[in-house]
């Protein structure tokens, strides 16, 4: 008989360096998909760490590899202090993303450290992983995965925006689920902030404080990117080349850096949206907490933004790399072709068992 009721971790990392994302979920397939969070904690980075994470592109082969190892004990000593804290027992699985080092779909290539059968090891529990590389093998992006789980879980919205290191949105047309990455978010407003020896800027208060930059947004806005038809990803290399040097030029005034940039990122997203006071989006990842982004999308658009609990604007993603889990555990298909350009629908991820 098909097994309907799962108790899952769910385990992000993302390019923004937050921290490791990790939720304890059960999920019940009995009538539709209905899901219960039980326990969720952000596990920030040290500065030890969000150096050789930030830097870990640069890496040769087995600086690579070794890195790889070093982290997969990091992360399994996070996931057993996490399980033994909120004494959990009788997990079916740990479903982890790992941690993107490199993203080259073009070279069907793609890297996420972390996602080593040692895992498994380490913390005694069945584990699935590598969700994208299958994907990024038939042909497709290998990202955004979050989509299945926004068709299944969050039906009601008709844009499901995530903005987290980048803005990506789901939604259905023509009878599909398509969904992309819109423009980096986090990524370069962190850097910045960064910049001013802040973690991030709270509230968006140091973007608010600032001015447009003359020029800047119109040189943003006609980045090529911004014109190709999805399916379409974004990685840290694309920031590094297009977007960096362009605001490196303005670096004497970080909060118009930071507010120009906003502006940007509000206008893009409102390209996507439909402007209609009847269309409910669905806004989760950090950057819905940074208060003057979301008054510039509210500027933009008359569409309503709905900002849910502060557990699920922070761990959506979490709660879906569970979900992708639990759905390749069923053996179904968690990745969509309408959304990677795959040559197929398929069931990703790799089992290790312990």
């Amino acid at each position: 008989m098909e097994k309907t009721q799962f108790k899952l971790l769910g385990v992000m990392s993302g390019t923004s360096l937050d921290g490791i994302d990790i939720l304890a979920v059960k999920f019940d397939f009995n009538s539709g998909t209905s899901y219960e969070i039980l326990h969720a904690a952000t596990i920030p980075y040290d500065k030890t760490w969000k150096k050789k994470l930030s830097s870990a592109i640069n890496l040769k082969e087995q600086e690579l590899k070794s890195l790889n190892r070093e982290y997969t004990q990091y992360l399994g000593g996070v996931l057993n202090n996490f399980i033994t804290k909120n004494k959990l027992h009788n997990l079916d699985a740990i479903c982890s993303h790992g941690h993107t080092v490199k993203h080259e779909p073009q070279n069907k290539y793609t890297l996420q450290i972390g996602n080593l059968r040692e895992l498994a090891q380490i913390t005694g529990n069945t584990l699935v992983c590598n969700f994208r590389v299958q994907d990024v093998k038939l042909g497709g992006q290998g990202a955004p995965l979050v989509p299945i789980g926004d068709q299944m879980l969050f039906s009601e919205y008709n844009y499901c925006l995530n903005l987290g290191g980048f803005a990506n949105i789901s939604t259905e047309e023509k009878n599909q689920r398509i969904a992309y990455d819109i423009c980096a978010v986090n990524t370069v407003l962190n850097y910045y902030a960064g910049k001013m020896a802040m973690e991030y800027d709270e509230g968006g208060k140091l973007a608010a404080s600032g001015r447009e930059i003359p020029g800047l947004l119109e040189k943003l806005n006609t980045i090529k990117f911004y014109d190709e038809k999805p399916p379409k990803s974004l990685g840290i290399e694309w920031v590094n080349r297009e977007i960096l040097p362009l605001l490196s030029n303005y670096e004497e005034n970080i909060p118009d850096i930071l507010h120009t940039y906003i502006k940007h990122i509000a206008f893009q997203i409102s390209e996507v949206v439909k402007n209609s006071s009847e269309v409910k989006v669905l806004v989760t990842g950090g950057g819905t907490f940074n208060d003057f982004l979301m008054r510039e999308l509210g500027r933009k658009s008359s569409a309503e933004f709905v900002i849910p609990s502060a557990e699920l604007i922070n761990f959506k993603e979490a709660l879906i790399f569970a979900f992708l889990g639990a759905l390749k555990l069923r053996g179904e298909n968690n990745v969509l072709k309408s959304v990677t350009g795959a040559k197929k629908d398929h069931s990703s991820g790799v089992i290790f068992n312990p």
